[in-house]
């Protein structure tokens, strides 16, 4: 296993978001798509899993695989988006703006939200025959989860709200962690060591991921899962979304580029 130092690797890192900056609308969207819709799919492969086997811990270990599969085809999830892409504009490189990054950003999310729909349908429809089932156990444990953590979090109030936020920094701060640590080796192996553990940390937690969350709600709710679309959004989605982004930026991006990169001189003994 050849490892990178930190001072290399984070060097990576900002590289990594000054591409996507450049990337175009096509590719970024492409990209996007592929990320949310392998997303989805591993999502149900552990909740089924979890279910068939009564472990809900093995289902969390296997999860890593859809995580795995998109990072090493370099498809982009909007939570390692969060995280790389404005380390580029703090570093200054050319042509890099706040538009720029909400450009990639926006992008990412629409893709990441269409591959995890086009998910939930083509899961949706196998489980129901077309719809003329109602897609039996799996579909009532699915219709469950979407009422419990948006309704539940509801019941709550503003705590609730705050809470889903938490949980949405720890889920990128693990899953960020997932990315960088991708990036100190140049093995395959040894990429997949370290984008595993953190994974499967963040889904056996509990934590909440905005494109995990794309594909579950929207497969909840095909599912009979009793909560509205603005119950989704505001009880869910939105918090997550802002909770991921301060995760990635606050506990990964900065502290890694400000440490690792902006190094402080060295303090002199007396």
């Amino acid at each position: 296993m050849a490892y990178i130092e930190p001072s290399e690797f984070v060097t990576k890192m900002v590289d990594a978001g000054e591409s996507k900056c450049y990337m175009s609308t096509k590719d970024t969207f492409i990209r996007a798509f592929m990320a949310g819709a392998i997303l989805g799919l591993a999502a149900v492969f552990a909740i089924t899993v979890a279910m068939k086997s009564g472990s809900p811990i093995l289902g969390a270990c296997l999860f890593p695989v859809g995580f795995i599969m998109l990072y090493l085809m370099k498809f982009d999830l909007l939570t390692g988006v969060f995280t790389l892409v404005p380390l580029a504009w703090l570093d200054k490189r050319p042509g890099i703006t706040p538009s720029q990054i909400l450009r990639n950003w926006g992008i990412v999310f629409l893709g990441n939200f269409a591959g995890a729909m086009t998910t939930a349908f083509f899961v949706s429809f196998i489980l129901t025959y077309g719809y003329n089932t109602d897609g039996g156990a799996l579909a009532a444990k699915v219709a469950s989860i979407g009422e419990s953590r948006t309704l539940g979090y509801q019941e709550h109030g503003v705590a609730g709200w705050f809470t889903i936020f938490i949980r949405g920094m720890l889920c990128n701060w693990m899953v960020s962690m997932g990315v960088v640590g991708a990036m100190i080796s140049t093995s395959a192996g040894a990429k997949i060591a370290a984008m595993w553990m953190p994974v499967m940390l963040f889904f056996f937690m509990g934590f909440e991921h905005s494109i995990v969350n794309m594909f579950l709600f929207p497969f909840s709710m095909i599912m009979g899962g009793e909560f509205t679309i603005s119950d989704y959004l505001l009880w869910n989605e939105i918090p997550t979304v802002l909770g991921n982004l301060a995760g990635g930026l606050f506990l990964v991006g900065l502290p890694l580029y400000y440490t690792h990169v902006r190094t402080s001189p060295e303090r002199k003994l007396a």
